[in-house]
């Protein structure tokens, strides 16, 4: 069995406010972030492997909500949380080494929703993966309250 390592000190992760993570595990680094684009990047190696020593598709998972919802999160401003919803991954091609590269763009960022799109490349710019991630935003202003009511049409089942 192959023991983990500590989390890293609170410091380690590249922004303000953001706690240890699997990011730090697999070194997601943040190469670019805002509202309009983040890029993220990982290296390929054992780490992410699946057991036919290719990229996981499930890392390429993780990586695209990443980028999405950092931007996400920056687009909705400080005072506003953001949780993915929904995350559409084609896998188009494989690879053994090298990085990871997702770039994130808004589609469309409402009130209470936000639609990214999201390339993933490799270290020769070929398409990996192609995602979209929709993200929900939390809180004031607009936000969800709590006090959400089902449609008419959703009641569920009759009782008795």
């Amino acid at each position: 069995m192959t023991t983990l390592p500590p989390p890293p000190d609170d410091d380690a992760p590249s922004l303000p406010g953001v706690r240890p993570s699997i990011h730090d595990l697999l070194d997601v680094e943040i190469v670019e972030y805002g509202p309009e684009r983040t890029v993220l990047r990982l290296p390929v190696d054992w780490r992410v492997h699946q057991p036919a020593g290719l990229l996981h598709g499930g890392v390429s998972a993780l990586l695209a909500e990443s980028a999405a919802s950092l931007g996400a999160s920056l687009a909705a401003g400080p005072d506003r949380n953001v949780v993915g919803v929904e995350l559409n991954c084609s896998h188009l091609r494989s690879v053994r080494e090298g990085h990871l590269t997702a770039v994130a763009t808004p589609i469309r960022v409402g009130r209470t929703l936000q639609v990214w799109h999201i390339a993933l490349t490799d270290d020769d710019g070929r398409t990996i993966c192609d995602a979209r991630c929709s993200v929900a935003v939390l809180g004031e202003p607009g936000g969800a309250t709590g006090d959400v009511r089902p449609h008419a049409g959703n009641q569920g089942p009759p009782e008795g």
